[in-house]
């Protein structure tokens, strides 16, 4: 049986969004957010297939929301009741696929 994740202090969770620069607290909830704009639809839903082929080996899916070329994404684990250490991986991946060769994601 899977350990249930932990969510993290706001200490760890300021650490880890220091690294995460376009990453911030949701206003509404305990959850972290992105808004990705990318060069067109093609490059936004490629974007997305890679960021739910890793979600579904993590067992962790993103909400988030898709129009031609935005993506607006909400992490958290709703387990934990807050951010986890889930999170923090998924958004970092989420960054790194963004900023691959072509997908041209530009800050919001």
């Amino acid at each position: 049986m899977a350990t249930k994740p932990t969510k993290l202090t706001i200490d760890e969770l300021r650490a880890a969004l220091k690294r995460l620069p376009d990453w911030s607290l949701a206003k509404d909830r305990e959850a972290i957010a992105r808004k990705f704009t990318f060069v067109d639809f093609d490059a936004a839903f490629a974007f997305m297939t890679r960021t739910a082929l890793l979600a579904a080996k993590m067992d962790h899916h993103p909400e988030w929301f898709n129009v031609y070329n935005k993506v607006e994404v909400m992490l958290a684990t709703h387990d934990a009741g807050g951010v986890t250490q889930k999170d923090i991986d998924l958004a970092t991946a989420m960054d790194g696929y963004a900023a691959m060769g072509g997908q041209g994601a530009t800050r919001p």
